[in-house]
């Protein structure tokens, strides 16, 4: 499994209508081991695994999978309902026109929509009411699930032509590269909506009952996670780098690696919105935080996994990614 980490905005977004479902957000956060503290600004960021479980937590606290975005619950077993309903088509165009076709008979604020046009594929989020604005989080969530989801019935991660957004460009901008593998993501666009090539419905369906039955044991982590072949320079960079933490190689070696020139890697790792050094960070930063959850390891420990030769420096970086102490975080947790 990778270690990844996600920004706090998304934890506050999992929980923004936590209250008003009659919930304890700060029961439910200590419940997945997240301190309470992390969400008192934007920097702090968590596992990957923490924020899965925090996510699933929250929908069957709700008893709603769409996390109280919608005009009513979205009943539990929906989405395990929607993947038996499109798991046996053969291409993945019938798999997205049913998929559209399935969430289409819910009463939510906006119906996914698949519309051909100029050799484009496009999943269109329809409102009910167009005097109703979408929720940002809910918008994102609804075309983050359809494209990971396509993704893993490919088992390639879809390039797309652009994921757009209606609603403005928020403060936590640069955390939807990642969150839309690398492809343009633009806002204050007339429509939301996730545009594909044509060419791409083309593509065979490559699951079965069987690798179904081992997504739905945590489809949101799985979503979250989920590995291919056809990886980015940036996954490809992270998972060399990873190799080795406490002698962690230079631009030059990993280019050689890659069979690349350097300033070749260098023009397309800033293609994809990073830079050989934000890696290397955000490399130490995820172990950290992924070895910050597990029991019996000391913080020297920790940092020596991490790739730091003193436990002061890797104290400062944490400090730097989070906001707090690893003994503070830990503590939370």
């Amino acid at each position: 499994m990778r270690q990844l980490s996600i920004s706090v905005v998304f934890v506050r977004a999992v929980l923004k209508y936590a209250v008003a479902r009659g919930l304890d957000p700060v029961a439910l956060l200590r419940e997945n081991r997240i301190s309470p503290r992390l969400l008192e600004g934007d920097d702090p960021r968590i596992s990957i695994e923490r924020f899965a479980d925090l996510q699933v937590s929250t929908m069957l606290a709700m008893e709603d999978e769409f996390l109280g975005y919608g005009p009513q619950p979205l009943p539990l077993g929906t989405w395990s309902m929607m993947c038996h309903a499109v798991i046996h088509c053969d291409t993945l165009g019938k798999a997205l026109a049913r998929y559209c076709r399935f969430f289409g008979l819910f009463q939510q604020i906006a119906t996914p929509k698949l519309i051909i046009e100029d050799q484009n594929a496009i999943v269109r989020l329809t409102p009910h009411d167009k005097q109703q604005d979408m929720d940002t989080y809910a918008a994102e969530l609804a075309l983050f699930n359809c494209h990971r989801f396509m993704s893993w019935l490919a088992s390639e991660l879809l390039p797309a032509q652009a994921f757009n957004f209606a609603h403005a460009a928020p403060k936590h901008v640069d955390e939807y590269r990642p969150m839309f593998a690398g492809n343009p993501v633009n806002f204050d666009q007339p429509h939301t909506e996730m545009v594909l090539k044509e060419a791409l419905l083309e593509m065979p369906v490559t699951q079965n009952e069987q690798s179904l039955a081992r997504f739905l044991r945590h489809p949101v982590l799985a979503l979250l996670t989920q590995q291919y072949d056809q990886a980015s320079w940036t996954a490809r960079v992270k998972q060399l780098l990873r190799k080795d933490l406490v002698n962690m190689p230079e631009l030059e070696p990993v280019a050689a690696t890659l069979d690349v020139h350097p300033q070749t890697l260098r023009r397309r790792l800033s293609k994809e919105g990073t830079s050989f050094s934000e890696l290397k960070g955000q490399v130490r930063r995820d172990v950290a935080l992924h070895y910050l959850g597990k029991q019996g390891l000391s913080i020297e420990e920790i940092a020596h996994r991490a790739g730091f030769s003193e436990s002061s420096a890797f104290i400062r970086a944490f400090k730097g990614w989070t906001g707090v102490t690893p003994y503070t975080y830990r503590k939370g947790l």
